[in-house]
């Protein structure tokens, strides 16, 4: 499958009062057929309006922690939550942007199509977008600089273009928490000036944002927290973001 989240068109669940945007205590992850863990004892915080950085290099959990909260991978012991509801309870308030290289781009899907699925969500299936939804389908690829190839099918992009119609994608959702695995990796000067350029937007309308990232010469304050991880568990840090203090 392309996308593997349900689309629901309404959400059963309310929001607990008080409750984080993630909460994580003792988490341990295991891939199905696996023994060894790919997260283990792993406790995060996450406040409603951080930017926070989940740091690390490749293969140290960053992806299966994201994973697991987006409901895509059990948890298998500890506890997850999301706005206090279990991972994928409510998929309104919270959106998953995978790695790039995990999605089929064969599949005949042209860019302007494949922003309009991030309506689904709140659509369903069966409803059809009006005039409203996709005035602002045209404004986001604006935003992110596709209209050269709105129309081309997803697969004749470039690598820079791909991640800007994901994010394109994920910002229909409208959702309060993003979870983004590797959104600056790989990808050119142009199209890496715009998202930071959108993150901070994002910030700024009170988003809650955690980020994967195994690139240490981002800057010291880009981030209001950090979470490191190293072989599946939190590390101390180190390199340029080490200076940052640790989500609790």
């Amino acid at each position: 499958m392309f996308f593997k989240f349900p689309y629901k068109g309404s959400c059963r669940h309310l929001r607990q009062p008080g409750a984080l945007p993630l909460e994580a205590v003792s988490v341990r992850l295991v891939y199905p057929g696996q023994q060894q863990a790919a997260v283990e004892q792993v406790s995060v915080r996450v406040t409603l309006g951080q930017r926070v950085g989940l740091v690390g290099p490749n293969g140290s959990g960053k992806s299966s922690f994201l994973r697991a909260a987006a409901g895509l991978m059990p948890v298998q012991s500890g506890s997850l939550t999301l706005f206090g509801q279990k991972p994928g309870s409510c998929q309104h308030q919270v959106v998953y942007l995978p790695q790039r290289s995990d999605l089929d781009w064969d599949f005949p899907i042209t860019v302007r199509r494949l922003i309009l699925t991030g309506l689904y969500i709140r659509l369903g299936w069966l409803r059809r977008p009006g005039a409203q939804e996709h005035q602002t389908v045209e404004e986001v690829i604006t935003l992110l600089d596709l209209q050269a190839v709105a129309d081309k099918q997803i697969g004749q992009l470039s690598g820079g273009q791909q991640q800007r119609a994901l994010i394109a994608r994920t910002l229909m959702h409208d959702a309060d928490l993003l979870l983004l695995d590797e959104p600056l990796n790989a990808i050119d000067a142009h199209t890496k000036a715009l998202l930071l350029s959108l993150l901070d937007r994002l910030k700024a309308q009170g988003k809650t944002l955690l980020m994967s990232t195994h690139d240490l010469s981002m800057p010291e304050d880009y981030f209001d927290a950090l979470i490191y991880l190293e072989g599946g568990k939190r590390g101390k840090g180190q390199g340029a973001l080490a200076p940052l203090r640790i989500v609790c």
